[in-house]
């Protein structure tokens, strides 16, 4: 057993020995590689803060929308909004003036539609079948147009001679009382006011026969005009109801309800107008032409027929039949005929401006006056005569239905119930065409 302490001790200190020289090693290579190692570089300075710059606040400019005044805005928005619709309208009447024809055509049959529909409504009521009721009322309506009209030339035709001789000598009474009245006129100032018509007659030969050939291209116009109005008419009375209905298939699904409403209260306006004139037209040619008659003056009858045509033009339609019946008096039967025929057709057309229009017409079609000349002389100057015939009733069915737009639109929730309870396909009525 004292053999074994003395080797463990020898173990320790060789042991010890070792770690003594791996210690001093360690020491060594450190040493050597403190003394080869490079240099820690210098640490790098950091730069200086940069001097505070004084900072200035600039004013935010405004939005250059927000600068403009709000009247000058407000005048913009509805400048350029203008001058589209004055482009779409000056558009619309280029097509309208290209197929001129064809419209006043289109709307000559809806006024004729208008005055013989209740007619087809009520055959229709008393069992007739729409086609057969159809076709009565049209030949009906026509041969009654094509009677007055044949009465009337034949009237002209019948009194064109006398007429003639009369005017003479009505030409000679004026001359006379020219020469022996209070204006003092010479004879020879009425030969030169003679010769100068002769002279302005004869210089203006070559305007007047391409009158007379520009006639013979009015009356076949004229011709194809009264086939299409035939066609139209006809077309509206039968199968109206479906045109409307089609029609109505063009308009936007979201205005559909209102134009739905609106088309009917438009056609009640347009017949309240054509029966409405029909009727004071009749009652002023049947006054004026017994008027005329017991004062003497020749065709009273075809004069009664221009004014009852003539009164279908408001305001200047009166004027211009009256003008010719005094004229024709004045010519035929003197100063003293002229006036008291004058007499006459003023007594009547006050009788209609304020009895009959109001009475009979209502407020349906209730115009203003201003509204009515200037409609007329609009009319008169984009499509002549016709265009002043149909400018009225047009301003009477745009009023009614602007009305009905405006109040339908005032009522809330209208429109969303309107649309849900419109049938997919209604039965047609007769109430438009």
């Amino acid at each position: 057993m004292s053999r074994v302490p003395g080797w463990l001790g020898k173990v320790g200190a060789g042991l010890s020995e070792m770690g003594e020289r791996l210690d001093e090693r360690r020491a060594e290579v450190a040493k050597e590689h403190a003394e080869t190692a490079p240099e820690p570089p210098a640490a790098i300075p950091e730069p200086p803060e940069p001097a505070p710059v004084p900072v200035t606040i600039a004013r935010d400019r405004p939005d250059p929308a927000l600068a403009v005044p709000w009247g000058v805005r407000v005048a913009a928005e509805a400048g350029w909004r203008l001058l589209i619709l004055a482009g779409t309208v000056w558009v619309l009447m280029r097509v309208i003036s290209a197929v001129q024809l064809v419209v006043l055509a289109f709307v000559a049959a809806l006024l004729i539609t208008a005055l013989l529909q209740p007619t087809v409504s009520r055959l229709i009521r008393y069992g007739f079948p729409r086609g057969v009721a159809t076709a009565l009322t049209a030949i009906l309506g026509f041969v009654v147009m094509g009677l007055i009209g044949w009465f009337v030339t034949w009237q002209v035709m019948a009194n064109i001679d006398n007429l003639s001789n009369q005017v003479q000598n009505g030409v000679d009474d004026l001359r006379n009382w020219l020469l022996k009245g209070p204006f003092h006129v010479t004879e020879k100032q009425i030969n030169q006011i003679a010769k100068n018509l002769r002279e302005a007659i004869g210089a203006n030969t070559d305007q007047i026969t391409s009158a007379g050939l520009e006639g013979v291209q009015v009356i076949v116009e004229a011709l194809t005009g009264i086939l299409l109005t035939v066609f139209s008419t006809l077309f509206l009375l039968y199968d109206g109801p479906r045109i409307w209905q089609w029609a109505l298939k063009l308009v936007p699904a979201a205005a559909r309800p209102a134009m739905a409403g609106a088309g009917p209260r438009a056609w009640r306006t347009l017949t309240a107008y054509v029966r409405g004139t029909v009727i004071v037209a009749f009652i002023d040619a049947v006054c004026i032409g017994i008027g005329i008659y017991f004062l003497g003056v020749p065709m009273a009858v075809p004069l009664a027929v221009f004014i009852f045509l003539f009164s279908f033009i408001p305001l200047v339609g009166a004027v211009a039949s009256g003008a010719l019946a005094v004229v024709v008096a004045l010519v035929t039967q003197g100063v003293f005929t002229a006036l008291m025929t004058l007499a006459v057709v003023l007594a009547v057309q006050q009788i209609e401006g304020h009895i009959l229009q109001p009475f009979i017409l209502g407020r349906a079609v209730r115009v203003h006056p201003l509204a009515v000349v200037l409609s007329v002389a609009a009319g008169g100057m984009i499509a002549g005569i016709g265009g002043a015939v149909v400018a009225v009733p047009l301003v009477a069915v745009l009023n009614s239905v602007v009305s009905y737009l405006k109040s339908y639109s005032q009522e809330p929730g209208r429109g969303a119930t309107a649309v849900s309870s419109m049938p997919a396909d209604p039965e047609p009525s007769d109430e438009a065409p």
